[in-house]
């Protein structure tokens, strides 16, 4: 609920602060008194585009401020709030600042937001409905609503687009697995041809870095054999083998070892040592005797490398491992092209179960709204006959979709014949302005305690009404207010009678400058305005008459 509007330093409009009531506010004044000022201002808030040439002072900014209830907020504008990370408080102040130089800032409880997120929320926050606006009533999204509030669709609903999207998400599942089949598909053969080259290669960990090594030694086996065979030679066969002279050198050194500390010590470490040159020669001995060059396990050993490399070569890789890593990789995405109609069978199934009940309930949400269209067209064209407009008619067309959509299997359209001509076209094609601004006064009256409807601001609804139209345009209002705040702007006296409060825009001159000013009027004030409203500047006792029955009425 707007609570208050303040306007510093726009237009004419100097400084200005309106306290609005949380029924039916009704705002009148002679033309070009400022009303549509006022509005100007209000749009601010609600993010419309700014212009540096509207400051009345060009030395200081223009500030339009909206104090927002927030008592009465319904769960769209909390949710709003929390998922821009927006303090609530115990009031919601949106603010919309102009410098001189041209420069706009919007707040929401003096944090700074873009005019998205101003648009986004004023949406929520107010409703307002000009004469020559396009309207929301022509939107197919609006007119579905419509159909939800009547029949109550709202909880059904809300299950129904959490099923739609887990539908939409098995979908995407479903279309990528099938997808992935077809590249697997395309590169099935492929793969299969490196698979088996790997597998039939069938080498093992490290065979090749192995194989590398034990040709190394098929090729300098006569070299190795040699050097093995000289070394054994030193050690055990020369004329004076080493062995046999630390034996010597032990024998000598025994007879003393007890005469000298250290002896002993170093007796020792001679006999380690020759016991460790013995074990070194029976290795020598031993490597020498398997020490072989076999000219068919080089020819084999040269096969097998050749082969490895090749296949090295061709994958990029430069290790057995990594080749068989390669090999287990493709023997992975063969496995896969095995088991991805397991998944794909999975995934239809559980697709085709998500569509299975998100249709039925789309088609009991379809049944629902259904139900309301007769009662609908009946109710809204006698209030079009009520309002002015004996001759309009409101027909509501409820035909299938192209299958599931977000909110269900119709697609819904108003359609509108002004004249009883027979022939109905969508409203947003022939309904004028005047048209549709009595039409949405209808309709919202009839839904306004069953949708979250903001704050509804109706600009000259009255345009091209008068006498009993405009009276029963009134009861209208009234009843529309009693379930949410209502402003109007109206030239209507029978509409002005049927404020809750009652503001009067007028303008005045001080030190030759005009400027707008708007005042709350009491009761008297109010007979007097609504008279004037009846029978011009000077009413007649008839007119204040008729006007005071108006108000107390």
């Amino acid at each position: 609920m707007l609570s208050r509007l303040a306007i510093q330093n726009y237009a004419i409009i100097d400084q200005l602060e309106v306290d609005f009531s949380q029924n039916l506010n009704i705002i009148t004044g002679e033309t070009g008194a400022g009303k549509s000022i006022l509005l100007g201002a209000l749009g601010l808030i609600l993010g419309r585009r700014a212009d540096a040439g509207a400051l009345l002072h060009r030395d200081r900014k223009c500030i339009v401020e909206g104090f927002f209830s927030t008592d009465a907020l319904d769960a769209a504008v909390l949710q709003f709030l929390q998922e821009e990370e927006l303090d609530v408080q115990e009031e919601l102040v949106v603010r919309r600042e102009i410098t001189p130089a041209g420069k706009s800032r919007a707040f929401v409880n003096d944090t700074p937001v873009n005019l998205s997120q101003l648009n986004q929320l004023s949406s929520l926050l107010v409703d307002l409905h000009q004469q020559f606006d396009t309207l929301e009533l022509g939107e197919s999204d609006f007119q579905r609503q419509v159909l939800d509030a009547l029949a109550g669709n709202r909880a059904g609903l809300k299950e129904y687009k959490g099923l739609f999207v887990q539908w939409q998400e098995a979908r995407r599942r479903l279309t990528a697995l099938e997808g992935q089949k077809e590249q697997f598909a395309r590169e099935f053969d492929y793969h299969q041809f490196q698979f088996n080259e790997l597998d039939e290669a069938g080498f093992k960990e490290n065979e090749l870095e192995d194989l590398d090594q034990q040709l190394k030694v098929q090729t300098n086996a006569e070299g190795i054999k040699n050097a093995l065979s000289k070394a054994y030679y030193e050690i055990e066969e020369s004329e004076t083998p080493m062995v046999r002279c630390l034996r010597s050198i032990t024998n000598g050194l025994q007879p003393f070892r007890d005469l000298h500390p250290d002896l002993p010590a170093l007796v020792q470490r001679i006999e380690s040592a020759y016991i460790e040159l013995q074990d070194i020669a029976d290795e020598v001995d031993r490597i020498n005797g398997h020490v072989n060059s076999d000219p068919a396990t080089i020819e084999q050993i040269n096969e097998r490398l050749s082969l490895g490399y090749k296949l090295l070569k061709k994958h990029g890789v430069k290790t057995t491992a990594e080749l068989l890593d390669i090999r287990n990789a493709l023997g992975g995405k063969l496995q896969a092209v095995l088991n991805i109609d397991d998944a794909i069978a999975a995934a239809a199934k559980e697709a085709e179960a998500l569509h299975g009940r998100a249709l039925a309930l789309a088609q009991k949400l379809s049944a629902a709204r259904s139900k309301q269209v007769a009662p609908l067209e009946k109710k809204v064209n006698a209030m079009l006959a009520q309002v002015g407009m004996p001759n309009a008619r409101l027909q509501v067309v409820v035909s299938a979709g192209t299958g599931l959509q977000e909110t269900g299997i119709d697609d819904i359209e108003f359609l509108f014949d002004a004249n009883r001509s027979g022939q109905f076209q969508p409203l947003r094609k022939v309904a004028s302005g005047g048209e549709l601004s009595r039409l949405m006064l209808c309709i919202k009256s009839l839904v306004a305690t069953s949708m979250d409807l903001p704050t509804l601001i109706f600009d000259e609804i009255d345009t091209g009404i008068s006498g009993e139209a405009a009276k029963q345009v009134g009861i209208i209002m009234k009843d529309l207010a009693g379930a949410r705040q209502v402003i109007c702007i109206t030239h209507q006296p029978q509409i002005a009678g049927k404020g809750d409060r009652h503001f009067f825009v007028y303008k005045s001159v001080n030190a030759d400058t005009v400027k707008t000013s708007v005042r709350i009027l009491n009761t008297d004030e109010r007979i007097v305005a609504i008279a004037k409203m009846l029978s011009g500047e000077k009413p007649t006792a008839a007119a204040l008459e008729n006007a005071r029955e108006m108000v107390m009425n």
